[in-house]
């Protein structure tokens, strides 16, 4: 049974981080090691992010990242959170998750993303030999159902009739419209975009048209989480993410950091304000169990959120563990 915090499930967000001084084989043998303890611990589903040209994020391929973990573990949903569509043929991307749901049935969600996660210089490495935007993302959408339908010309094998759900992602209004427009689920980017949230939903749930997908609109939230037994130690710990999006700010991205003392010592009162406006304490939630419940109850009252989704930049692995850990402790 799935469990769930006033009404919502739960479930985890991997960016697969790349630590200080580990390799990349590390991050994977993480990320397998992390999915097959929340799946112990009831969470829903494991989604990986697509991130490219980005020195701390190890999951540039998605789709193979997806397959490995889906591999390690026997239960949870894995999928994409997300797949940049615009980087990729839609045939592409049917016929590589039409593969996962036939070597995994009834396990793969597919999230659809509309930016380039990445610059403009990697985006055109990527899409040199296309001509789709992130304006031309409905149509690409269309495109990409028509292969699962087997409704395209072109034949999507494996891809036809396979099961997998398709959803919007978004961190503005542009993807809740068009979930609204076609009856999927929708999941917005709060972790790093928490102004724009409410505003998003409220969007997703006026414009909500039913569809043979769904019935009634379906929204999930992501989250940062750092949790630990004190909320000093966890304050400490979350300095590792603000490093990594502080290094974001000054355009030098950069391995995820270990912890330190102060980071006072470290930015100025200008990039503080820029990493703390995106690690908006609404949508980040630093603290022991009883802040953590608080604000994730807080945030998911205020969302209305069906489902949250988890995102925990912690450098030391263990410590990552218990964070989902006493997270898990809070479901009902």
């Amino acid at each position: 049974m799935t469990h769930s915090i006033q009404g919502a499930k739960l479930s985890v967000l991997d960016l697969a981080p790349v630590l200080h001084n580990q390799t990349i084989s590390t991050s994977f043998q993480n990320s397998a090691n992390l999915a097959q303890h929340v799946e112990k611990l009831g969470y829903h589903r494991y989604w990986l992010a697509e991130h490219h040209n980005m020195p701390g994020i190890a999951s540039s391929a998605t789709s193979v990242v997806i397959g490995h973990i889906a591999s390690q573990t026997k239960t949870i949903r894995v999928g994409s959170g997300g797949v940049m569509l615009p980087n990729h043929a839609p045939l592409v991307i049917a016929e590589q998750f039409g593969t996962l749901d036939a070597l995994y049935p009834n396990r793969i969600d597919l999230g659809l993303g509309r930016a380039p996660g990445s610059d403009q210089a990697t985006a055109y490495a990527l899409r040199r030999t296309l001509n789709a935007t992130a304006e031309d993302f409905p149509q690409q959408v269309e495109e990409l159902e028509a292969y699962f339908n087997g409704e395209a010309r072109v034949r999507a094998i494996p891809g036809e009739n396979a099961n997998v759900p398709i959803w919007l992602l978004g961190s503005s209004n542009f993807s809740a419209r068009l979930a609204a427009e076609k009856g999927l689920p929708f999941s917005f980017a709060s972790h790093f975009s928490p102004d724009y949230t409410l505003p998003a939903l409220k969007i997703y749930h006026d414009h909500f048209k039913p569809s043979s997908i769904l019935k009634e609109p379906y929204a999930m939230v992501a989250v940062n989480i750092v949790a630990s037994d004190s909320e000093e130690k966890s304050k400490w710990l979350a300095t590792s993410q603000q490093q990594q999006f502080l290094n974001l700010v000054r355009g030098t991205p950069s391995a995820l950091l270990p912890p330190i003392d102060n980071i006072d010592e470290v930015w100025s009162s200008y990039e503080k304000a820029s990493v703390e406006k995106t690690l908006n304490q609404d949508a980040t939630m630093i603290g022991d169990k009883r802040i953590v419940e608080e604000k994730l109850n807080a945030f998911i009252k205020a969302t209305k959120a069906d489902e949250v989704i988890i995102n925990s930049q912690i450098y030391d692995h263990k410590a990552r563990l218990e964070s989902y850990k006493i997270v898990a402790d809070l479901m009902e």
